[in-house]
This record gives C-alpha cells, sequence and structure tokens, in this order.
C-alpha cells in the first residue's frame, strides 16, 4: 500500500491506495500514530482502498481511540461500498467518523 501525506484545510490527509491488510497495516499504524501524538486532524482518503481485512480494522480502532484520547479527529472519506459492507458488517460504520 502507499501513503501519500498531505495538508488540506488545516488536515493530514493520507491518500491510501492498495489493500489495508496484515502486511500493510503497520505501516499506516506507524504513520497514524505519529500524526495523532501531534493531536493533528487526520483524514484517510479510502477512495483506492478496495479492501480492508482485520489488521486493518484494529489500525482503524486505534487510530479512532488515539484520536479521542488527544482531542483530534479522524474521518475516513472515499469509502468504495464494498469496504463499507465490512465496516456495517463489523460495527465499524458506528465506530469510525465515515464522510460520504
Amino acid at each position: 500500500m502507499i501513503i501519500n501525506r498531505s495538508q488540506e484545510n488545516g488536515k493530514l490527509v493520507f491518500a491510501l491506495d492498495g489493500r489495508l491488510d496484515a502486511t500493510t497495516a503497520p505501516n499506516l499504524q506507524v504513520e497514524l500514530m505519529a500524526a495523532l501524538s501531534e493531536a493533528k486532524d487526520v483524514e484517510l482518503d479510502f477512495t483506492k482502498i478496495a479492501y480492508v481485512s482485520s489488521a486493518g480494522l484494529r489500525v482503524l480502532l486505534l487510530g479512532e481511540k488515539e484520536a479521542k484520547a488527544k482531542g483530534a479527529a479522524m474521518v475516513v472519506r472515499g469509502v468504495s461500498e464494498e469496504v463499507m459492507e465490512v465496516f456495517e458488517m463489523t460495527g465499524f460504520d458506528n465506530v469510525l467518523t465515515i464522510a460520504r
């Protein structure tokens, strides 16, 4: 998975490209936790993510918890129908802030 970082309207945006799975989730975790440790608002652009495994869900949950603890916000946008199905089946649609 490729992680492209940019600043948009005061938010740190991670544009993700590829699969968020056991192989790639640790890289996202490192980048996400570093950004959230500085209490920055973070947006995850899932436009080019077609698959999320349980390891990816774990990182998203950790990110959400860290954001709340630091007073920051984490938003997921550009979620495909397939990934949204995973979020709905696991209840993550009620845990994450998902912009449509």
